[in-house]
């Protein structure tokens, strides 16, 4: 690895590391983890202290956190744009400053409506800025390792709702609900520092050292050869050759031509070289075309587009999007509603505490699991992803059938674990070749979290809305079973639409073009380069007509 710019600078690669500074990375995201999606699904423990402080309903309350993920998904196409603009580390320092600034002033609040303004608005706003870029740079470090290494680092999710929960419900009887909040703005503080590790990376081939020794001595000789025949051609003798000077000369302009051709690559035209070369035979030599930098440009590196709404056209980014839109109707109820539900079936409240810690246990090892899984498949990693999206909607439905404490406990336990192996992996996915694929990831990844956005808001409400109608918690639960059970369809329809694409001239037509007119990414002027360069050689096993 080459490292540029101290330890602050970008990380330059010969390939995809698969490790080195992606470790740094790693961790990081971790932490983010901690103080984003870990602490949303924490604040559920300040829900009857705000109730009571405010004198305010429960459904008013609650949307404080539908606010906050609301605007965390909304906004991530604007996470993207800066991301590209400005790069990763900047925009996840400032989140970081957005996310403790909103959870510190809200304990300083008097209402709720300003809750919704503090927690949010500013601290969703932060929390966008933060995770986005942070995943996305971390499955630009690695390859292989990629499911593996995201679905360990995002476990910090889980550990915190295990460690916040139990802390902060027991801490805020000594200190107050307000000083508790002041304690989490602290803590996400440390995100700032995490964004300083966010090294970017530029992966930049090694070029052979012999095979570049040697084209560079062969253009030497070549040029060389040309100048002692030039020199002689004062006498009419030629160093290479015994005939005329206008023999030699010829032979010398041919030699030239490869020479310069090699050299400086240009777009000259095949008949227009051959043209040119014939009224060298009988006539003053035509000036040597001049250097341009076109090939060179041809081979720069694209600047990466701010905001990719091109995905939009591609038929698998599409039923990705809507997998996402429905299941995200699943990811958020049963937390808030598994407590009530069990206490409806008569499970004490005390013991019904116990449901969310089974699935935040559980969840760790969903997380760990599908990325071990992950990581020893090369394809087929989309039917690993539904058919934890089918079982997920099973056990969404045996929620509602089960009527005992153990029973319910089991359920807890599986869906934390098939939560955990859809959460940590459905974002990443998008770096495949099976869905966009990893150069397209960084701007579509906001696209696709800004379709997840209305679900994101619509989930809650909606399950809420058919627990009043019904009375009966496990409608909650149903809604969410539908929800997934249309984004496991949607999901089963990503593989037939891409290959079909490819079928019909996506990138499969692209690479059997390559094999006739040469890679789909070359230009005219390459292709013309290299015929225009075999037209000399073509051209000197004709003997010249000898001028007198």
């Amino acid at each position: 690895m080459v490292r540029g710019g101290g330890c602050t600078g970008p990380c330059v690669y010969p390939a995809v590391p698969d490790g080195g500074w992606g470790w740094a990375v790693a961790g990081a995201f971790f932490v983010v983890e901690v103080c984003t999606y870990g602490t949303i699904k924490s604040l559920g423990v300040f829900l009857q202290d705000l109730m009571k402080e405010f004198e305010e309903s429960n459904s008013r309350v609650s949307w404080v956190v539908s606010i906050c993920v609301f605007i965390l998904t909304f906004t991530a196409p604007l996470s993207t744009v800066l991301s590209n603009r400005y790069g990763y580390r900047p925009v996840v320092m400032m989140g970081g400053v957005l996310i403790s600034l909103g959870t510190v002033t809200s304990a300083f609040t008097n209402s709720i409506d300003q809750m919704y303004i503090t927690i949010g608005v500013v601290s969703g706003l932060g929390y966008c800025l933060t995770f986005l870029p942070t995943v996305t740079i971390l499955a630009q470090y690695f390859s292989h390792r990629r499911s593996l290494v995201t679905s360990v680092a995002s476990t910090g999710e889980s550990f915190a709702v295990f460690t916040f929960a139990p802390a902060f419900t027991a801490l805020k009887k000594q200190i107050g609900w307000r000083y508790c909040l002041l304690l989490i703005g602290l803590i996400q503080m440390s995100v700032i520092g995490c964004g300083t590790l966010l090294r970017p990376i530029i992966i930049q081939p090694t070029v052979d050292l012999a095979t570049k020794q040697e084209d560079s001595s062969e253009r030497r000789s070549l040029s060389t050869k040309g100048d002692y025949e030039l020199d002689n051609e004062q006498t009419k003798t030629s160093l290479g050759s015994e005939d005329s000077g206008i023999t030699s000369l010829y032979a010398s302009c041919n030699e030239l031509r490869v020479a310069d051709a090699a050299m400086a690559p240009t777009t000259t035209d095949p008949q227009a070289a051959v043209d040119s070369l014939m009224e060298g035979e009988q006539g003053p030599l035509p000036p040597a075309p001049p250097v341009t930098l076109k090939h060179t440009e041809a081979h720069r590196p694209p600047r990466p587009k701010l905001l990719d709404f091109s995905v939009l056209r591609d038929g698998a980014f599409i039923c990705y999007s809507l997998f996402g839109l429905f299941a995200t109707l699943g990811f958020f109820a049963p937390q808030l509603y598994i407590i009530e539900l069990s206490k409806s079936h008569g499970v004490a409240g005390d013991m019904a505490s116990y449901m969310l810690s089974a699935m935040a246990v559980a969840e760790v090892f969903g997380r760990l699991s599908v990325g071990v899984v992950l990581s020893r498949l090369a394809r087929g990693k989309l039917w690993v992803l539904l058919a934890c999206v089918v079982l997920l909607c099973l056990v969404l439905v045996a929620f509602t059938l089960v009527r005992e404490f153990w029973g319910l406990l089991a359920c807890c336990a599986l869906y934390g674990f098939f939560l955990g192996t859809v959460a940590s992996t459905h974002i990443p996915m998008l770096a495949e070749e099976e869905v966009v694929g990893v150069e397209r990831m960084a701007s579509s990844v906001g696209v696709y979290v800004f379709i997840q956005s209305f679900a994101g808001l619509a989930g809650p409400p909606l399950g809420g809305w058919l627990v009043d109608v019904t009375h009966n918690y496990g409608s909650a639960f149903y809604s969410c079973a539908v929800g997934m059970g249309l984004g496991a369809a949607c999901l089963a329809l990503v593989g037939p639409t891409k290959s079909s694409l490819w079928r019909s001239g996506g990138r499969g037509a692209g690479n059997n073009g390559h094999q006739m007119k040469g890679a789909p990414g070359e230009s005219d002027e390459e292709q013309d380069y290299l015929e225009a360069d075999l037209a000399p050689e073509a051209l000197s096993r004709e003997k010249p007509p000898m001028v007198v």
